[in-house]
């Protein structure tokens, strides 16, 4: 095992860079299997300039070939695998001096897909968070800001297309049938937002009028075969750049913007200043193959990378330590933007609890475990590590509170000061606060601990009604448990809407700001006891310490006026009696029929009011898991209200049909999620009854959300046609790689079912199957990561055959990707929460892992926190 420690960046010890670059040209000769680079940098001091100091950028997998400096060969330089430092700078680095660098990459063996890499035969970039390095020797940090011009130059017969960051200047026809195009980028902008795209593409175009009266050109690019399934993508830009500009008075500032889709890419996409590149799972839509939640999250994930062009591009971070000023201000813009195209009150409420359910299902667990760190970390190993739901969805409920706390016009004058004061700058997290704090004279000094915490705070509710008086006394208490390097904290700020809910119906909403480790409030004038409607809307990202009556939780669930405490009193009632070994009973299944049968609720909120938390939610709530009983607990609590309703689920199959043309909008996928919702409790209930019912909707249904609910459905209850029905879904789709993705992850996420072989067997063969490939992120996440990290019935099994299967996965796909092997690392790393035997065998599959004497820093960093915390 190795014993080097590995290094740690700490925010504290952040030093401005020496030098600063003010521009940069590159000409970037595109092959293979030997792509060329030449750059030429204009350097300057940067604000920590010493005089005489070597300008020392960074570098890797490359090939140095040659130095200049002021157009002069320079050879005082010292060269390792990762660094290019150069010695004798003139006039000691004190004026702007040009540097001048040739090197070589190999895109076509860079299966890392970080920096430049080939897929499919076309050439794409990703440089967040440090991909740059392996383009050409630079300094590779997000607050050195320069304008950009690139030449790109390629046979044109293999990449007709060259694309990259801005406007484009001029193509040029050159000899032996090459061609270029030269970009430039009028904005300054840190290496991370670089961007090239080079090959075999076409795209559909829109040109739209801005605010300010100016044209600008919208183009989505794709290979040939998926342009028919780019019009979504594009309505969803067209609507983002309209809401930007009328939420908060933002425009489109490029002449033309981009976007193009690649199917090999680590993550979702990427915000490059004009040129965003995405996974085409997050571009390619069509009814027929695309499913209802596919087409919200292209909305979605196109607003946010669009939204980035101001909140990331034009002010972006001084470090990576301030991630969370760029992605979690940008997850709360789009979370917005998605709630306002539900197009009602209900629909924004609904779109809420999604978010809410990703969070404590996701983020909690992760705040609770070896890894967590706040949303502005203070120490990493690995800056990949660290693209979080922590900081992403975390730190999108921080920029939340704000907006609670202001309001909705204090937070746009708070908007408004950032970016009157730092366009164009990288900042941190501490200059987003200033602004909101100073635009609207408020005191938010302690609202930075939610920054600089781990962790999720608790809060205690006691409550007390004094009839006599007619006052309620309410008390709250907040606590939050140590993690990794913070073994106390302080008082969080933390905004808490609240109602008394009365016979009369006559309180107020009120807004509590809990700033104490104890509060009091009395309230005066309640003629009867009320019922405590507390945290509203999830004003803050806390956990509860509520007990609370089922009789009032039942009072909640069936009236209370804030949909999201509605469907949370449910969730709770559900999950209290789950963990109980408890079925639902009679007053609990009248207020779910009467729930169902409410004319005035949206469809979509009573899907999700009668889905059951989560599994790996309800470990959280427990102090050592046995994951097979609580299976087995969900599953009875669920089996038995499919039975208790099984009235109510028909009629509600046949009447949330939606005949007609599909249509992606709100409502109608509202009405096809408690449809198929009732489809599988209906299989619940009896899968010999309902089965051909399932059967039939999947021969017939005209779109992917009902075909692939009906398989699911069959495949989940263990049907005898199921696997007929697999064989003929890929078939029909063998050539759509995204919808053979969905086919995969079925399988891997299917429970186990009584008298089936196991899911891990199945999964080991589908490791086998000819159309999977371990270099391609989407179809690892299919089957591997479906299996290990959204199917946990079947991952934890006593024998501990799912945790071999893990470190079997984590060290074949860490030489190829480490990034996506670290993300895979992550499914063990809250072994401690769980009962033996489980806890010992998860233990010795991260000691296996962990002693390859090749493992990469990502997973190593991971695994090594697990077994130390």
């Amino acid at each position: 095992m190795k014993t080097d420690l590995p290094q740690s960046f700490r925010r504290l010890e952040y030093i401005p860079p020496v030098y600063t670059f003010d521009r940069v040209e590159l000409d970037i000769a595109l092959d293979p299997a030997r792509t060329i680079i030449k750059s030429r940098i204009e350097v300057m001091p940067g604000k920590g300039f010493k005089s005489g100091a070597p300008l020392v950028l960074v570098g890797q997998e490359l090939e140095f070939v040659s130095l200049r400096i002021n157009g002069e060969a320079h050879r005082q330089f010292e060269l390792t695998p990762e660094t290019l430092t150069i010695l004798a700078l003139p006039n000691e680095g004190k004026e702007k001096f040009i540097v001048e660098i040739i090197c070589v990459c190999i895109p076509e063996k860079n299966t890392s897909l970080m920096g430049l890499y080939v897929s499919n035969g076309n050439f794409f970039t990703q440089c967040e968070a440090e991909g740059f390095r392996k383009i050409t020797y630079f300094l590779d940090r997000p607050d050195v800001m320069a304008k950009y011009q690139v030449t790109l130059r390629a046979r044109e017969v293999e990449c007709p297309v060259l694309l990259s960051n801005g406007n484009l200047l001029r193509t040029e026809k050159l000899p032996n049938g090459w061609h270029s195009a030269t970009w430039e980028d009028p904005f300054p902008k840190p290496s991370y937002l670089f961007a090239l795209v080079a090959g075999k593409l076409e795209c559909i175009e829109e040109t739209i009028t801005s605010i300010s009266g100016a044209k600008k050109l919208l183009q989505i690019w794709v290979e040939p075969h998926d342009l028919p399934k780019t019009q979504h993508a594009m309505d969803s830009l067209i609507a983002s750049i309209y809401w930007d500009e009328k939420r908060f008075g933002l425009e489109l500032d490029l002449e033309r913007f981009m976007i193009v889709a690649v199917s090999d890419f680590n993550m979702g996409a990427m915000e490059n200043k004009g040129l965003n590149i995405f996974n085409t799972k997050f571009v390619l839509a069509q009814p027929e193959t695309a499913t209802d939640a596919d087409f919200a999250n292209i909305e979605s994930v196109v607003a946010h990378e669009y939204f980035h062009n101001w909140t990331g591009n034009r002010v972006t971070c001084q470090d990576w330590f301030q991630l969370s000023l760029k992605e979690g201000l940008t997850v709360f813009r789009d979370q917005e933007f998605s709630a306002d195209q539900m197009g009602s009150e209900s629909g924004r409420a609904v779109k809420r609890i999604e978010d809410v359910r990703l969070l404590r299902q996701l983020q909690f667990p992760e705040d609770a475990g070896p890894m967590a760190h706040p949303i502005r970390p203070n120490e990493y190993q690995e800056i990949n590590n660290f693209y979080t739901v922590t900081v992403y969805e975390k730190g999108s409920e921080v920029v939340r509170m704000y907006q609670t706390l202001l309001g909705r016009d204090g937070f746009r004058k708070g908007m408004d000061l950032y970016f009157k004061r730092h366009d164009g700058q990288a900042v941190t997290c501490d200059d987003f606060l200033a602004a909101m704090a100073d635009a609207n004279g408020k005191d938010l000094s302690q609202f930075q601990n939610w920054y600089s915490q781990a962790g999720t705070p608790r809060v205690k509710v006691e409550e007390r009604y004094d009839a006599e008086k007619k006052q309620f006394h309410l008390t709250l208490t907040q606590s939050c448990a140590p993690s990794p390097g913070q073994a106390e904290k302080n008082a969080f700020h933390i905004p808490l809407k609240m109602r008394l809910l009365t016979p009369t119906n006559d309180q107020p909403e009120i807004l509590l700001e809990l700033t104490q480790r104890t509060q009091s409030w009395t309230f005066d004038g309640i003629s009867q006891r009320p019922v405590l409607s507390i945290n509203r809307d999830f004003s803050a990202p806390i956990q509860l310490d509520f007990q609370q009556s089922e009789a009032d939780l039942l009072t909640l669930f069936s009236g209370d006026d804030d949909p999201f405490n509605r469907w949370e009193a449910g969730q709770k009632l559900a999950m209290q009696m789950i963990l109980n070994h408890r079925l639902p009973d009679e007053q609990l299944i009248g207020a779910y029929r009467n729930l169902l049968l409410d004319p005035d609720l949206d469809p979509a909120f009573k899907e999700l009011a009668l889905t059951l938390p989560a599994e790996t939610y309800l470990y959280e709530q427990c102090s050592s898991v046995d994951p097979q009983a609580i299976f087995t607990a969900r599953r009875a609590f669920r089996r038995e209200l499919a039975k208790q309703l099984q009235l109510e689920w028909a009629a509600l199959y046949q009447q949330m049909q939606t005949p007609g043309p599909f249509k992606p909008d709100a409502v109608s996928a509202g009405k096809r999620a408690l449809k198929n919702l009732s489809l599988s409790m209906l299989l619940e209930a009896d899968v010999a009854i309902w089965a051909p019912m399932a059967l039939n909707q999947y021969r017939v249904a005209d779109n992917m959300t009902d075909r692939y609910a009906a398989l699911s459905a069959l495949v989940i209850h263990g049907a005898k046609l199921a696997n007929e029905c697999l064989t003929d879904f890929f078939s029909r789709f063998v050539n759509d790689a995204l919808v053979i993705d969905k086919w995969f992850a079925l399988q891997s996420g299917r429970p186990p079912v009584d008298g089936q072989e196991t899911t891990l067997n199945n999964v080991k063969r589908l490791r086998e199957h000819a159309a999977f490939k371990m270099n391609n992120p989407n179809r690892v996440r299919s089957v591997i990561h479906a299996f290990c990290s959204n199917n946990p019935a079947s991952f934890h099994q006593p024998d501990g055959s799912g945790y071999e299967f893990w470190a079997d996965s984590v060290l074949a796909l860490d030489p190829i990707n480490p990034q996506v092997a670290a993300r895979l690392a992550r499914a063990l790393d809250r072994w401690r929460l769980f009962a033996q035997p489980y806890q010992n065998q998860m233990k010795a599959a991260l000691e296996r892992v962990l002693a390859s004497q090749t493992l990469s820093p990502d997973v190593r960093e991971v695994v090594g926190k697990a077994l130390e915390n």
